[in-house]
């Protein structure tokens, strides 16, 4: 069997919005995520511009990267990490959106954490855009629906690409940006919100049309700023990163595959189509058409599209689901969506289905649809964990990764072109889905509770020392 490459890019991921905290310091101004309360698996978060006491904003504090990012990277590097996937927070950069000139405490800061990360020689993978959008555009613009957010956009990029064009090479313009074609993300992703308190996810007034010219304009963004990036430094590579929620028949019945074949054509395929091929495909055109959804998409726009198509393919993998056309009761949880349950696989302590097999199977899916490098940018596993005298045993995380990183290392004996491994939430962080700190992704703890009590110290878990061994045996040693 095949080894990892030797340049294999073994690390971790996180976001701003869900590890910074700082939320008003340094100039930063009001995200959409800062309006998110916190919540759990049974009670979902709400949206509210309330300053209700009985609400907690867990965003606003997350773990306090902001004021340790030093520690963290330090950490980083003790497990040898060759990369570091992280988000830049937009209302960090230009807290109103509009802003004359953006703001400079914002900008260092980043360039400091980048100044961090190669002292250490760790090479940044930064993305531009993951749920961190300034509510001003919610207020002001009335989110990405509205063509104007786009110049915002680009001016955003142009910003970023030339002040840290000396140490970034890697770029992914939007995170899971496929997830706007669920109603989950109208807020988080697309900036549409009626300012009202609501259940995040509600799918009450759901509007498909603007929702899909939100997503059709974040695509034109994308590729307007792979473009304009290319010109900045032809030296920058970008990168989808898509959400990809594998899709499995739950019988063998023909109704049920073509269903799958169908629902991931559209839920898991369509915005790499348009980021990589450089054109909207033509299920797409019939999606659009059956649900009578017009899109606003100019000849101009069009040849956007074709001439700033990424380099490579990221994604998120955390599990599959099962999907039917017949009625099955019991039901799954999941990132983004859930499904029917699989009676193969076993379940997370968050009813998340576990299946390291279909990653090999999506990793051979897209690179054969795409024929260019791929990186895994997210996956991990959301537990409990107990802190015990200093200590933090979690076996089932490292079981979790290592069947997961056994199962890449095939796809790369079958000929994948896999060149990277950012692990979702390496330091533990605030969950998007619940706003939960007990939901634990890190190889490193947080003491911080769900409601913001604690420390706030780290402490290495015993799958930090695993990883450790993994990145130092370039994926061979997996005891």
């Amino acid at each position: 069997m095949k080894e990892f490459p030797k340049n294999f890019l073994w690390g971790g991921a996180t976001a701003a919005n869900q590890c910074e905290g700082a939320y008003l310091e340094g100039g930063k101004g009001l995200s959409v995520s800062d309006i998110m309360t916190g919540g759990s698996h049974q009670n979902p978060r709400r949206v509210s511009l309330s300053q209700d006491e009985r609400y907690s904003f867990p965003s606003r504090t997350a773990v306090d990267h902001y004021h340790r990012y030093k520690e963290d990277v330090a950490l980083f590097a003790e497990m040898g990490f060759k990369v570091y996937r992280f988000s830049i927070s937009w209302a960090r950069i230009f807290p109103n959106a509009d802003d004359p000139a953006p703001n400079e405490e914002g900008l260092i800061f980043y360039e400091n954490l980048l100044k961090e990360l190669k002292k250490y020689g760790i090479e940044p993978l930064v993305t531009i855009s993951h749920n961190e959008m300034p509510l001003a555009i919610v207020q002001k613009y009335h989110g990405w629906p509205n063509k104007k957010v786009i110049d915002l956009y680009v001016r955003f990029c142009e910003t970023i690409f030339n002040r840290y064009k000396d140490y970034v090479t890697y770029w992914l313009p939007f995170n899971e940006v496929n997830d706007l074609m669920l109603p989950l993300s109208n807020l988080i992703q697309g900036g549409i919100y009626s300012e009202k308190d609501v259940c995040f996810g509600d799918t009450n007034g759901d509007d498909l049309g603007l929702r899909m010219n939100a997503l059709n304009n974040v695509l034109i963004a994308s590729a307007r700023a792979v473009t304009v990036g290319r010109k900045i430094a032809p030296k920058f590579r970008f990168g989808t990163m898509i959400c990809h929620i594998t899709l499995y028949p739950r019988t063998c019945h023909p109704d049920d595959i073509l269903l799958v074949q169908q629902d991931d054509l559209v839920r898991n395929c369509m915005c790499s189509d348009v980021m990589l091929k450089g054109e909207y495909p033509y299920y797409a055109w019939r999606y659009f058409e059956r649900n009578q959804v017009s899109l606003s998409l100019s000849e101009a726009e069009k040849a956007e599209l074709r001439e700033g198509v990424c380099d490579f393919y990221s994604f998120s993998y955390y599990q599959s689901i099962c999907e039917s056309t017949q009625p099955f009761e019991e039901k799954t949880s999941g990132n983004i969506m859930g499904g029917v349950k699989n009676p193969y696989l076993e379940l997370t302590q968050w009813d998340w289905p576990i299946d390291p097999v279909g990653l090999r199977y999506t990793l051979n899916k897209v690179y054969d649809r795409y024929h260019v490098p791929v990186i895994i940018t997210e996956n991990g596993l959301g537990a409990s964990d107990t802190l015990e005298d200093g200590k933090i045993h979690d076996p089932y995380r490292i079981a979790y990764i290592r069947r997961h990183i056994e199962e890449m290392r095939k796809a790369i004996d079958d000929g994948v072109d896999l060149f990277g491994y950012t692990v979702w939430g390496c330091l533990d962080l605030i969950s998007v889905s619940t706003g939960e700190m007990k939901k634990r992704y890190g190889f490193i703890y947080v003491d911080a509770d769900d409601e913001g009590h604690g420390t706030y110290d780290r402490y290495r878990k015993d799958s930090f020392y695993w990883y450790k061994k993994v990145i130092a045996s370039n994926g061979e040693d997996l005891d």
